[in-house]
């Protein structure tokens, strides 16, 4: 027992001086790291459709016999091989289309110079004519051509902090986007600060701006601010269960002013304008009060429903606007969303056709940021464990 005793002391003093050097260490980098500047962020793309060819490549050569496996490539590569004969004949032809336009246009402009009676209205048509056949040669050419997708992930809290990523995310994707590409948000949010998310569907907005062709996806909840974001979409698609809508507003504050009086602790609050401040947490809360702060919700309440109205017209928004939420197939009804399905089958079959990227902005954290986020995940770690551990000998005993 002794030798227990001892060694106990001995163990307890080594843990004391390994946290004391830790917080020592901690400290001398967190000082070093107020003077240096913060570490600018960058983007990080990553190419999904290699990444599933990749996956189905990987899982075919396990399934497949040997010779099967051998024969698919062979025929793969003779697909691939006629794929790119076609596309060369292609272009040649394209070329070959251009330059006799091109020559026609040249000869029309000599006639046109011979032939001076021609009036100015036949000019114009001619023109108008030439003009339409070359947009609509352009116009099945992008339909033939695939597009490039930009899938974006925001993760939305209470305060939308993500929003400081997604904005970094939509300026590079409209640097190098053309019209014909698509952008595919894969939104995840409760909700939270009406100001925070009036940026965050600001932000997406700047994407409709740029004539790309904006689709949100929802796997699990778009409620509230969440969904303010959502109807700026053109398209809204929805997992069955994801939970959608909950359109309204709502605050909730604490009044400690009887406790305080009860103590007779005395609360004073100056101000200069009538409705400077509402309802307090601490002061007396008066019916006029009250009376202005809940005129403020609706106000905030007339906002939302207008700037959803606006995004998607053909929503009744009375009908939806009860601060209610739905799950998927409902919200399919009531015409909150477009159609049902995960960012999962979206992504996969758009990967099909179309060279399909993730877009990410990553900070790189500074070293004393990396380090304290790692010790306290350590001592969370250790304290879940201890109470897992107390609650299982409770519920097996």
């Amino acid at each position: 027992m002794e030798f227990l005793a001892e060694y106990g002391i001995f163990l307890a003093k080594a843990v004391t001086i390994v946290i004391a050097i830790i917080i020592v260490i901690g400290s001398i980098v967190a000082l070093g790291g107020k003077n240096k500047k913060s570490i600018e962020g960058h983007i990080e793309i990553t190419n999904i459709s290699e990444d599933l060819a990749d996956i189905k490549e990987g899982m075919l050569e396990e399934v497949l016999s040997e010779d099967e496996y051998k024969t698919l490539q062979k025929n793969k590569k003779k697909t691939e091989k006629a794929d790119k004969k076609a596309k060369a004949k292609k272009l040649k032809a394209d070329k070959k289309i251009k330059k006799s336009s091109s020559d026609k246009e040249i000869k029309t402009e000599i006639d046109s110079d011979k032939n001076i009676e021609m009036s100015d209205a036949d000019i114009e048509t001619e023109s108008s004519a030439k003009a339409e056949n070359s947009k609509t040669e352009i116009s099945e050419e992008t339909e033939q051509e695939s597009h490039r997708v930009f899938v974006i992930n925001f993760d939305g809290d209470v305060e939308a902090s993500a929003v400081e990523n997604l904005r970094e995310e939509i300026t590079a994707i409209i640097s190098i986007a053309d019209p014909k590409d698509e952008v595919v948000v894969c939104l995840e949010s409760p909700g939270g600060m009406v100001h925070s998310y009036g940026l965050a569907a600001s932000q997406l907005t700047r994407i409709k701006a740029a004539n790309l062709k904006l689709v949100i996806v929802v796997d699990q909840v778009a409620a509230s601010g969440g969904y303010m974001m959502a109807c700026v979409g053109d398209e809204i698609l929805a997992a069955p269960f994801a939970i959608l809508g909950s359109i309204g507003v709502v605050a909730e504050l604490p009044n400690f002013h009887r406790l305080l009086k009860h103590n007779k602790v005395d609360y004073e609050q100056h101000t200069a304008g009538e409705f400077k401040r509402t309802i307090t947490m601490f002061s007396e809360n008066t019916e006029a009060g009250r009376k202005k702060f809940k005129q403020e919700l609706e106000e905030t309440h007339d906002l939302f429903k207008s700037f959803i109205a606006e995004n998607r017209p053909s929503l009744d928004i009375d009908k939806v606007a009860t601060g209610e939420h739905w799950y998927g197939t409902q919200a399919l009804d009531l015409g909150l969303i477009d159609g049902i399905t995960t960012s999962d089958d979206y992504i996969v079959k758009a990967s099909e056709n179309n060279q399909v990227f993730e877009i990410s902005y990553q900070i790189k954290k500074p070293f004393s940021e990396r380090f304290s986020f790692s010790v306290q995940s350590t001592i969370e770690k250790a304290f879940l464990s201890v109470w897992k551990k107390n609650i299982e000998s409770r519920l097996f005993k």
